[in-house]
C-alpha cells in the first residue's frame, strides 16, 4: 500500500474536502456534466470505491458540492450580519452583496453560471429551498417585510439574468441596481 493512501485513511476529512474541491474544479471548467466519479476520483488521487466511500452516488458529490458551496455562503453573509451596524435588514443586505459581489456566489465567482443547475435539479433545488427556508426563519425578527421580500426577490431576478446572459463582469447598470437594492433596505416601510 502506498505510504500517501495509508496517510489518507487516517485523515477521512482531507480526502473528502479534495473530492470536493477536485469536483467543484472539474465543474467550473467544464460545467457540472463533467463531474464523473472517475474525473473526480483521478484529479484527488483516490480510487472510485474511495470516492464511493464519502459519497454513495455522482448525485450525492454533486449535492455534497452545493452543500458545501452554501456552507461558503453561510459564512459569507453571516459574517457581513455580525459586521453590519443595523439589525434591520442586515439578512438582506449580506444577501443582495453575495449575490451580486461575494467571493462564493457572486456574479463574478465561477460559480455563478453553475449554480443554474440548482433551476433544474429537484434535490439541488430542495438544498437551496431548505437553506433559504432556515435563513429567512432565522432572520424573521429583522427581515421578515414584505419591502424586504422584494428587494431580495429583485436580487434574485438580477443574478438569473446576469447568469443567463453570459456576463462575466458586472456592469454599471448592475452596479446602480445594486446600490438601489441596498439602499431600500434601509428604508423604513421596507
Amino acid at each position: 500500500m502506498p505510504a500517501s493512501a495509508y496517510t489518507r485513511a487516517k485523515q477521512p476529512e482531507q480526502v473528502r474536502r479534495a473530492l470536493l474541491d477536485h469536483a467543484a474544479a472539474i465543474a467550473m471548467d467544464h460545467g457540472v456534466s463533467g463531474v464523473t466519479v472517475q474525473a473526480v476520483a483521478a484529479a484527488a488521487g483516490v480510487t472510485k470505491g474511495g470516492l464511493f466511500h464519502h459519497f454513495g452516488s455522482k448525485q450525492a458529490l454533486i449535492e455534497g458540492l452545493f452543500a458545501d458551496l452554501l456552507g461558503r455562503v453561510d459564512a459569507e453573509i453571516d459574517a457581513a450580519i455580525e459586521a453590519d451596524p443595523k439589525p434591520r435588514g442586515s439578512f438582506t443586505r449580506a444577501y443582495v452583496n453575495a449575490v451580486f459581489t461575494g467571493k462564493a456566489f457572486g456574479f463574478t465567482t465561477p460559480w455563478a453560471a453553475l449554480s443554474m443547475v440548482v433551476v433544474t435539479d429537484p434535490s439541488l433545488r430542495q438544498l437551496w429551498n431548505d437553506w433559504i427556508k432556515a435563513r429567512l426563519k432565522r432572520h424573521r425578527a429583522t427581515d421578515a417585510t414584505p419591502g424586504l421580500h422584494v428587494v431580495r426577490l429583485a436580487a434574485d431576478g438580477a443574478w438569473l439574468t446576469f447568469v443567463t446572459t453570459g456576463q462575466t463582469r458586472m456592469s454599471a447598470e448592475l452596479r446602480t441596481v445594486h446600490d438601489r437594492l441596498i439602499a431600500q433596505t434601509y428604508r423604513r416601510g421596507s
